[in-house]
């Protein structure tokens, strides 16, 4: 109830903002943009049209922006270019931008059932430093995905030879003997694959990440491609989707926003995360879908990595009545960023640095926000937390591109911390948001289906959780090689159905439900990591042992849940325990068959 009160007055704060004043309703239509126009490069007459019509009301004054339902093609000739840092995406600058949103207040984007269309490597939307902001009622896709799908014709298990062909939308060369993927300013030899079954569309059972048949190969005269490959798992009729590990955009990319909805929305393909957000605060998803076209969709995949990825926001995250499916990664992942301590200044400033090579550069702490130092060892915390006074970028001229912050506090350091030896990080807690993800679908993607990490209030109810591949829902926490942020303190996961997870095997996948920070040193560790966490009311419908796993709990609850067991796949876990517990007290666990 604390949860939901929390949300409904964000709701009415939200609402407040937007809706006091009569919004003036324009259509882009009018002001140049075509529909169903195939040729026309919507990248230039719709952002020339919404600076136009901006630029003709008050600033702040509620305006709607809407689209004639149909197609719109945007290419990356004169796009829109911006140097943008993304959490968890490669730092590859400048971006090119379908729709940049930008500065704004009291905005909405409403397609009417649009379908934007992108063509070559592009970051879609971007809402960058907005607020009270609403997209709403359109569709992401692109022309040509930088991912490319193939169906095994026959699979010669003795000689380790497969003949496959490729989809017909899918741009390639065999270029000296290998598989070359080719698009609009882009082209690239694919580093692996993901199988999935032809008939359901999910993930061939026990496979996870495959190699891949496409160097050796040659062209045969019936149009399929002869490869070595061998791997008797890929039946004919499997589809395997061929990709690389890049992720250079999203399909839309949220920073430094108040109060973000996006309402009715689906993107079909991004070559990153669906939905990226990072240093906001209020964003309220409501049928927000990473999802395939239907049931005669012929793709078997959607986005390159997560469905939507929170990186350091605060104030409240909704997500409710969402699709995610065929993703190569997680639905949701919500998350802040320990910075390492490099080098101690004086007795009240520190250098930190961002670690990993795909979060840096973006805004990570503010004056007057409250830190917390952990051993990055044990992932104890150290000393009391203590209040930022001043922060400033190291090796950049401003905080776009920076690695290295100089973090003055208000008060010293602990006396008791070595500091010096490298193994401590630091976390922002003002950074850190509510989390309520309810009524959504997670089905048939990679890796792993919900990931939390804040200290603050999560709650997930309602959803179901079919064949996720790994672990359905994981409470991480990592200061040594993702350097994601932070300890659990309140969650309850109740409601939910769970439909056969764990058909692979990927990261933190040790249960169901798995409670996996990483611990270098869980020896030694005196404290504990999370804390306070209920599991009850759930239905557990599964092929395995596995259902709960956790490491470094004070506090948790695994009560009135239904167990049903199924013989879908060959039971092969090596986790044969229900439940497996390591550093956990004050528990209570109840199983029954």
């Amino acid at each position: 109830m604390k949860f939901l009160g929390l949300v409904s007055a964000a709701l009415f704060l939200l609402c407040a903002s937007s809706c006091g004043q009569r919004s003036n309703v324009y259509s882009l239509n009018d002001y140049g943009v075509s529909v169903n126009d195939t040729t026309n490069n919507a990248t230039v007459t719709i952002n020339n049209a919404i600076e136009r019509i901006l630029s003709e009301v008050p600033d702040g004054t509620p305006v709607v922006l809407t689209l004639e339902p149909g197609r719109y093609d945007f290419y990356p000739d004169s796009s829109m270019m911006r140097e943008y840092y993304i959490s968890n995406h490669d730092q590859v600058n400048p971006k090119m931008v379908g729709i940049a949103l930008e500065n704004l207040k009291n905005v909405t984007l409403d397609g009417n059932g649009a379908d934007l269309m992108f063509h070559g490597r592009m970051l879609p939307v971007s809402l960058v430093s907005s607020r009270n902001c609403t997209i709403k009622n359109l569709d992401i896709d692109f022309v040509n995905p930088h991912i490319s799908q193939i169906t095994v014709v026959d699979n010669d298990t003795v000689r380790g030879i497969i003949r496959y062909k490729v989809a017909p939308w899918v741009r390639y060369e065999i270029r000296d003997s290998a598989f070359v993927a080719i698009g609009d300013g882009w082209e690239h030899i694919p580093d692996a694959g993901i199988a999935f079954e032809a008939d359901t569309k999910r993930l061939v059972y026990n496979t996870s990440d495959i190699s891949v048949g496409v160097r050796g190969v040659k062209m045969l005269s019936d149009s399929t491609i002869e490869a070595r490959w061998h791997n008797p798992r890929l039946i004919p009729g499997t589809v395997v989707a061929l990709r690389t590990y890049g992720r250079p955009a999203p399909g839309i990319f949220v920073d430094d926003d108040i109060n973000v909805t996006l309402e009715n929305i689906s993107v079909h393909y991004a070559e990153g995360m669906g939905l990226l957000a990072q240093g906001s605060e209020n964003i309220y998803l409501k049928g927000f879908n990473v999802c395939l076209r239907g049931d005669n969709d012929p793709r078997y995949f959607t986005t390159q990595a997560d469905a939507t990825h929170f990186s350091g926001c605060k104030g409240v995250i909704v997500s409710e009545d969402g699709l995610y499916e065929n993703m190569m990664d997680d639905a949701i992942n919500v998350h802040g960023t320990y910075l390492k301590v490099v080098d101690v200044i004086d007795s009240c400033t520190i250098l930190g640095r961002y670690m990993h090579p795909q979060a840096f550069g973006f805004s990570w702490g503010n004056p007057g926000d409250t830190i917390q130092f952990i051993s990055s060892r044990t992932m104890e915390l150290v000393g009391e937390p203590r209040v930022i006074s001043e922060i400033n970028p190291v090796d950049t001229s401003c905080v776009a591109g920076a690695k290295v912050f100089n973090i003055k506090l208000t008060a010293a350091l602990p006396d008791d911390v070595d500091f010096d030896n490298g193994e401590y990080g630091v976390e922002n807690l003002e950074w850190t948001p509510s989390v309520h993800f309810a009524g959504n679908v997670v089905r048939n993607n990679r890796a792993r289906g919900a990931l939390f990490s804040t200290p603050r209030t999560v709650l997930v109810e309602n959803n179901l959780f079919d064949h996720t591949s790994g672990t359905a829902i994981l409470l991480c926490g990592d200061c040594n090689g993702w350097f994601e942020t932070g300890a659990c303190r309140d969650v309850t996961i109740r409601d939910n159905r769970f439909e056969n997870a764990l058909t692979s095997m990927f990261q933190f996948t040790n249960a169901v439900i798995s409670i996996y920070p990483e611990i270098p040193d869980l020896e030694h560790q005196q404290k504990y990591f999370h804390s306070n966490i209920l599991i009850e009311n759930n239905v557990f419908d599964t092929f395995d042992t596995p259902l709960l796993y956790a490491k470094s709990v004070d506090g948790l609850k695994f009560i009135n849940n239904e167990i049903r067991r199924n013989n879908e796949y060959p039971a092969y876990h090596w986790n044969k325990q229900p439940v497996l517990l390591e550093r956990v007290v004050n528990s209570e666990i109840q199983i029954v068959d």
